[in-house]
């Protein structure tokens, strides 16, 4: 019975079954032109998303076990006093029986006393709820997707390819302004997990994965546009793109989605609590907030 479960903290043997349950849990709940067609390698992307987190923030990092097995997990990050809810998912199965909450508790403990909070959330019920229930403010959100009319795409970007290091100061930047925190040391694992790093000097960054955006931060509006544009420049032609989390006052990005010839739906909310900056000109990432 799940009341058996054991609740601890997930330690770097877990990594695998850990990825597994998160993984199974949310491929529910994406459409399926977006699901990973690599199965390995989305495995060994989501495992070296976890170990760094295991790694970086282990009191944040919580699993449920029953039978040997880790069946829910929450994971949870700081950066610079801001918290932030990573991931949690429950397996298929085990779902609506109290462990997502156990699993989650000693997560958002790690949020206590924080300057500022942060979850992405889903679409699940439940889980929009239990936000809520925890003190989160809510955010509605959309998102959009499709393939991009690429006869749209303007003639003169300002975005250029960027190096991590080498625009380190820049990105710290545009993240503190947008939300409250610099996302370091997460941009090494988003070049290695095959994002690549776009800028705009001095106004803003943006990583992508084959024109997707993972996480967009800028000073204004139009260096956030171009980076959008810039990311939609980079995927293959014909290929179908997706930007998630498009929350208040980032009217620029559904401008460029529907510039692009994307289609809007409607998103799982974003939640936050103490201070998380304007959000805005921002699109958060899913795996580091």
């Amino acid at each position: 019975m799940p009341t058996d479960a054991i609740i601890r903290p997930l330690l770097p043997d877990d990594v695998p079954g850990a990825d597994a349950v998160g993984f199974g849990a949310l491929r529910e709940l994406t459409p399926p032109d977006f699901l990973p067609s690599d199965l390995e390698l989305r495995a060994t992307r989501g495992r070296a998303r976890i170990a760094h987190l295991q790694a970086t923030d282990p009191d944040g990092c919580w699993v449920a076990e029953l039978d040997g097995e880790v069946v829910a997990l929450a994971l949870s990050l700081v950066r610079e006093d801001v918290w932030g809810l990573s991931l949690f998912a429950v397996r298929p199965g085990l779902q609506g029986q109290g462990l997502g909450r156990r699993t989650l508790e000693p997560a958002l403990r790690y949020a206590d006393g924080r300057r500022g909070a942060i979850i992405l959330s889903s679409t699940d019920p439940r889980a929009m709820r239990r936000y809520f229930r925890a003190g989160f403010r809510l955010r509605p959100c959309v998102a959009a997707a499709g393939q991009i009319n690429r006869s749209r795409l303007p003639a003169s970007l300002q975005a250029r390819p960027g190096d991590p290091e080498a625009d380190r100061e820049l990105l710290d930047a545009a993240s503190r302004r947008a939300r409250g925190a610099a996302h370091q040391p997460d941009h090494a694992v988003l070049a290695a997990a095959g994002c690549e790093l776009l800028v705009v000097d001095g106004r803003g960054y943006a990583w992508h994965r084959e024109g997707s955006p993972v996480l967009l931060a800028a000073t204004d509006d139009d260096a956030a546009a171009d980076l959008l544009w810039s990311c939609f420049a980079a995927g293959a032609p014909g290929a179908s793109v997706h930007v998630d989390f498009i929350s208040e006052h980032n009217d620029w990005a559904v401008a460029v989605a529907l510039d692009a010839g994307l289609t809007l739906s409607p998103d799982g909310p974003v939640f936050v609590r103490g201070e998380t900056g304007p959000f805005a000109p921002y699109l958060p990432s899913g795996a580091y907030l």
